[in-house]
């Protein structure tokens, strides 16, 4: 099974398998890692906002321009910033590393 790395908000790093055809925030979920997720991955939010590494970001589809919008009210956004429910867990994929910003803003409590 593929699997995965989450570089966690304090730093250290977590690897965890990844199933084909989940989305990141689908696997943050189930392996216990601190993604909101606030609207259930429906493209909706910016709470499962993620940096990928950079020696991975190129082996991903392009962001949607519904999901440049919603990363648009992302706090610390970088060049290589996604959201969690917007990538696909692929076998090509297996050994992708993450990390969470250090905070999320979640504009559906306000």
């Amino acid at each position: 099974m593929p699997k995965m790395t989450f570089v966690q908000k304090d730093g250290s790093r977590k690897e965890v398998e990844a199933p084909i055809g989940l989305s990141i925030l689908e696997i943050a979920h189930r392996n216990g890692i601190d993604m909101e997720g606030a609207c259930e991955g429906s493209l909706a939010c910016s709470t499962c906002h993620i940096v990928v590494d950079k020696s991975w970001y190129g082996k991903l589809e392009e962001p949607s321009e519904d999901e440049e919008d919603m990363l648009d009210l992302a706090f610390g956004l970088t060049k290589t910033s996604r959201l969690g429910c917007q990538i696909i867990m692929t076998e090509e994929l297996d050994g992708l590393v993450v990390k969470l910003p250090d905070q999320v803003v979640n504009w559906m409590d306000m």
